[in-house]
């Protein structure tokens, strides 16, 4: 290396050495100047901060001092409404003693009254002991007897009288408990009554047959008779051609034959071909469909009484029910209604109810068993029904129903009990019609009777009146009287069973005519 080189070596490094220590001066420079600036920043902030501590305290200071004069003001006032109060509250207290004063002083004057009344009644009190013995002696003389003697006469007495009215109280508990037992017995038996109450009354002897003209009744007798007389030799019935326009009559006691040769005679008019032979051919068809007609009388009561398993010959027999009839009431329409009672009078009693609707549907099976076989109809029904295969219990309530054995079950009784109200009740036979008619003519003419009536409507099968009267003579004072009097009249001219209630009703009305 030359020598030139070397001097710009040395050059170089002494270059870099120089700008080595330029940066680390000139660096120490910078680093003291932000350190001063730090310093004059940090002194600035705590100015600022002693200046806003300053700040801060003046202001706390003041809103201290508000609050202090806030709170003294609310003190006063506070203290100034307490005062008040204080105030008003020693005045009712003073008020209060002053009233105290006063009661106590009338108190005073009351004890000082009652101290003198009861001075005064004891000495009445002695006066009147005074007397009172002076009676006693006086009684004791007139009387002849002591007062212990008399107390346990009285004693004696008053037992006499109690046990008297003792045993008008259980003789008026024991009527009342068979009213109310009766009561609700009729109420049972009246609502099934009143669900099953229709007419069963028929026609027993006689049929009328209607005819297109009057022409047809010279065709009916034929030549010299020959086919009315072929007619009745058939079907064992009269035919009566009398006046009536119209119509034959057809009469026999046989109800079975009636309804035979009635069908008979039908065809033969819509036919026109009448004579013997045609006769005997039309009846042996009527036969025929009267035995169909009864399978369905049968079957229908079965259906409609809900009674079901009859064997046929039972439902056959069933519907020669239907043209039988006692004291003009339907057998069959009877039966019908005494299980459709039965069943309701069963259920109301908790009882087997298809055991009552059976034995009350088949009671009088044996009524439709020809009269050529002896035995009465309780025991021909019974024995047919055993034949079939009823029950035991069935057996017995039928045997029972007209009180030919004695009753063993419930179900027998109620069907007696139905029995007696389907045979007996208004409507269900002739007699009992008439008699039921003319109970009810007897009661309206008894409430008509009295002056002021108007109207008098008898229901509720004869249990109730119901009397409407004049209302300008008859006055809302008057009403209850007038229907005392009329039950009094009641009670004292008619016989009738029950009870029967009176209701008077009194109307006014008023009307005017808008125009």
């Amino acid at each position: 290396m030359d020598m030139n080189s070397l001097i710009y070596l040395v050059i170089a490094a002494l270059v870099v050495f120089g700008l080595a220590v330029a940066y680390l001066v000139i660096r120490r420079q910078l680093a003291e100047q932000k350190v001063r600036i730090a310093q004059e920043s940090a002194k600035r902030i705590l100015e600022d901060a002693k200046k806003d501590t300053e700040r801060v305290k003046k202001e706390a200071l003041l809103e201290a001092r508000d609050e202090a004069i806030r709170l003294k003001a609310e003190l006063e006032r506070d203290s100034k409404e307490r005062k008040g109060e204080l105030t008003a509250l020693e005045r009712r207290l003073q008020s209060r003693e002053d009233h105290l004063e006063n009661k106590e002083k009338n108190i005073e004057n009351r004890e000082k009254l009652v101290k003198k009344a009861e001075e005064e009644f004891l000495k009445l009190r002695d006066t009147l002991e005074k007397i009172k013995g002076q009676l006693v002696i006086e009684l004791e003389k007139v009387a002849a007897l002591s007062q212990e003697d008399a107390k346990k006469e009285l004693l004696a007495r008053l037992d006499k009288e109690l046990a008297i009215e003792a045993s008008k109280k259980i003789k008026a508990n024991e009527e009342e408990i068979r009213k109310e037992s009766d009561k609700r017995a009729r109420e049972i038996l009246a609502t099934a009554i009143q669900r099953c109450a229709v007419d069963h009354v028929v026609e027993t002897t006689t049929s009328m047959v209607e005819l297109p003209s009057d022409d047809m009744k010279g065709r009916i007798i034929g030549r010299e008779g020959r086919n009315i007389r072929a007619f009745e030799t058939a079907t064992g019935v009269d035919l009566i051609v009398d006046d009536t326009p119209e119509a034959v009559i057809l009469s026999s006691f046989d109800p079975l034959r009636r309804e035979t040769a009635r069908l008979t005679l039908q065809k033969l008019i819509a036919d026109g071909r009448i004579h013997p032979a045609r006769v005997e051919e039309m009846f042996e068809k009527s036969k025929g469909e009267l035995k169909a007609a009864m399978w369905d009388h049968g079957e229908k009561a079965a259906l409609e009484t809900g009674v079901h398993g009859l064997p046929p010959v039972i439902i056959q027999l069933l519907g020669r029910l239907h043209y039988r009839t006692s004291y003009g009431q339907n057998v069959l329409q009877h039966s019908v209604e005494m299980a459709h009672l039965a069943g309701m009078l069963a259920a109301e009693l908790g009882v087997n109810v298809n055991l009552a609707k059976r034995a009350a549907l088949l009671h009088d099976l044996g009524k439709a068993i020809d009269q050529d076989v002896e035995g009465t109809h309780v025991r021909l029904g019974v024995t047919f029904a055993e034949k079939a295969g009823e029950s035991p219990e069935v057996l017995h309530a039928m045997e029972a129903h007209h009180g030919d054995v004695e009753t063993k079950t419930v179900e027998a009784v109620i069907v007696q009990v139905c029995d007696a109200i389907s045979s007996a009740r208004p409507g269900a036979r002739r007699d009992s019609l008439e008699a039921y008619v003319k109970r009810l003519e007897k009661l309206e003419t008894v409430a008509k009777s009295f002056e002021g009536v108007e109207k008098v409507y008898a229901i509720s099968a004869g249990r109730e009146i119901r009397v409407m009267v004049q209302p300008e003579r008859i006055d809302d004072a008057m009403a209850p009287k007038l229907a005392h009097d009329i039950a009094k009249k009641i009670e004292a001219e008619l016989e009738y069973p029950g009870e029967i209630r009176v209701t008077v009703i009194r109307e006014t009305r008023s009307s005017d005519i808008a125009k």
